[in-house]
């Protein structure tokens, strides 16, 4: 083995030798770097000898556990004004105010029922001339719809002519009963006319100049729209037939879908924003004409008629619109909804308490309207709530609760 060689293996060993005793050394001394908040209970038995070191240690112990936070401090922060500031903290009091609740719901136009009118006949017959041909035609109340020709309307018009002439015959007979028959038959035949529908004046006429009329005009009971025709000329019809529907829109219904938990909210009388897709800044104004009495199974939707002027006819029915009701709630306790931070299934709040001082809360918060929530429990009225940078803190609070619950940080 060379010199040098021998020198190296020397050094070595004699360097772990020193390092193995410079460690022993350090061992056998508590580090000096590192005082203890209190002295061990070793530390505390070599400084008496009457026998009261254990109770003093327990002591101190409990001293240390009654010392430790309140729940509410644990709950709470300190941050400086300084910090508050950079970071763009708000604050905002807890106030009653009133609020509204929205409600919007889609409504399909309808029809007034009301302000519908069918067309019929109530005697057999042909269509002879047809003067209001083709839906969509505006009419007037009495225009004339359509001529009919009916062979037992001529019948009926030539036993009235022959009662009024027996009437008038008989009616000076010495027997009271002849004149009596004769009288009741012309009632008989008149009455007949009536119930078709012949007009007061048709009878005149008929009575005046004793011609029949070969066909009975037919009138419009209203006026409006034609939304339904199936009248043509030569159509036969009988009694009962449809051959007219006529509606007024000038006043017109819509109908929409509104849930059951809304259903408390609304009643008869309330009115509503409608608006168009394609005119949503020219709302108009409708009103709860009448709620109905069922729900469906399927959508737990109820149906409501809001009812409206359409002047020019501007809503059609089978249009769709957008209907909005403002519902006022009354004076609430409420807060802007960015003073609430969504947490799992918990809402929190911040309360500024001064002096830069936070504490969140568990809030149990109630209605929403816009910008604003409802607060049942958490706040009282007047506290001053966090309404910006709500993150931001409950980061640092979240950070500093950590920290804190680390090993040795805790003082």
């Amino acid at each position: 083995m060379s010199t040098r060689l021998r020198d190296l293996l020397l050094g070595a060993a004699l360097g772990i030798l020193v390092s193995l005793v410079a460690f022993l050394v350090l061992r056998q001394q508590p580090p000096a770097s590192m005082p203890s908040s209190s002295p061990p209970l070793e530390a505390s038995a070599h400084k008496a000898d009457d026998g009261t070191v254990g109770t003093q240690a327990v002591a101190e112990e409990h001293a240390a556990h009654r010392q430790l936070p309140s729940p509410s401090a644990e709950h709470s922060m300190v941050i400086s004004p300084e910090r508050l500031q950079s970071i763009g903290v708000k604050f905002e009091p807890a106030v009653r105010r009133p609020l509204e609740r929205a409600i919007r719901t889609v409504g399909r136009v309808e029809v007034d029922e009301r302000q519908v009118s069918r067309v019929t006949i109530k005697l057999e017959g042909w269509i002879d001339k047809l003067f209001v041909n083709y839906t969509g035609a505006q009419v007037k109340q009495g225009q004339v719809l359509f001529t009919l020709y009916s062979p037992e309307l001529l019948a009926t018009q030539e036993e009235y002519l022959i009662a009024l002439r027996s009437s008038r015959t008989l009616g000076k007979s010495e027997f009271p009963e002849v004149a009596a028959g004769a009288k009741a038959l012309l009632e008989a035949s008149r009455r007949r006319l009536l119930l078709w529908n012949i007009e007061e004046s048709h009878i005149h006429d008929l009575e005046r100049t004793g011609k029949v009329l070969t066909t009975l005009p037919i009138h419009a009971p209203r006026s409006g729209t034609v939304i339904n025709k199936m009248a043509v000329e030569g159509l036969q019809t009988k009694p009962g037939d449809e051959l007219y529907t006529i509606a007024d829109l000038s006043r017109i219904w819509i109908v929409g879908d509104i849930y059951e938990y809304e259903m408390p909210l609304i009643a008869i009388g309330q009115t509503a924003n409608v608006s168009l897709s394609y005119a949503p800044d020219a709302p108009l104004q409708a009103r709860i004409g009448f709620i109905y009495p069922t729900v469906d199974p399927q959508t737990r939707t109820a149906k409501v008629r809001f009812e409206l002027d359409n002047p020019g006819e501007r809503l059609k029915p089978g249009m769709y619109t957008n209907l909005e009701l403002k519902v006022p709630l009354g004076l609430r306790l409420a807060v802007s909804k960015d003073a609430i931070l969504e947490s799992g299934e918990r809402q929190i709040v911040f309360i500024h308490l001064g002096g830069g001082r936070l504490e969140w809360r568990n809030a149990k918060v109630g209605l929403r309207s816009g910008d604003w929530v409802e607060l049942l429990e958490g706040v009282q009225e007047g506290e001053h709530v966090v309404t910006s940078a709500n993150f931001l803190i409950d980061s640092e609070s979240q950070l500093k609760a950590a920290v804190g619950g680390m090993p040795g940080m805790k003082h």
